[in-house]
């Protein structure tokens, strides 16, 4: 049997969700937000609910990021991915942020730490400094609590497990 405290998420854990729903219900224009570790994998997500339901009714689901976590995850990390590599061919230093301008909204990718990158889609109306500016508030909130040991809780409640369950 597992002890009472472990079947709820560390206060670290509610701490990132709160500054996540935060960041979404804060800045106009934000339609969804992952947080993704240096592997590529989905650690946190504005929609999670959302994500779980186009799973299951795949046909269903609203098509690109709005409807699938896993799919934003993909593009932050290939992204982050593609302009680290741009940083260390032409030698000038780590990346900070990048944003994406598109015709119908905007990808901005601010890294955290160890790797891991905060991605967030934006709708073609949001202010791109406003947004930029509550994604530094983000990352300095919290890029010093996300340890491995969190990422690793935020990956297991993500695929269904427990919080105190270990692989």
């Amino acid at each position: 049997m597992t002890a009472p405290s472990t079947l709820r998420p560390s206060s670290e854990a509610r701490n990132l969700h709160w500054l996540l729903t935060n960041l979404v219900e804060e800045v106009p224009g934000i339609r969804s937000v992952a947080v993704v570790s240096s592997d590529g994998l989905l650690l946190l997500s504005s929609d999670p609910g959302r994500h779980d339901e186009a799973r299951r009714n795949h046909d269903d689901a609203p098509a690109g990021p709005r409807g699938h976590a896993a799919d934003l995850a993909t593009v932050v990390s290939g992204v982050g991915s593609l302009t680290v590599g741009a940083a260390k061919l032409l030698e000038f230093g780590g990346v900070k942020h990048t944003m994406v301008a598109m015709g119908e909204g905007s990808l901005f990718v601010m890294s955290i730490s160890d790797g891991s990158l905060l991605g967030v889609h934006g709708s073609a109306d949001c202010d791109m400094s406003v947004v930029a500016y509550h994604m530094a508030l983000f990352v300095g909130r919290a890029g010093h609590v996300l340890t491995p040991e969190l990422r690793s809780e935020l990956r297991r409640s993500l695929e269904g497990e427990p919080a105190g369950s270990a692989r």
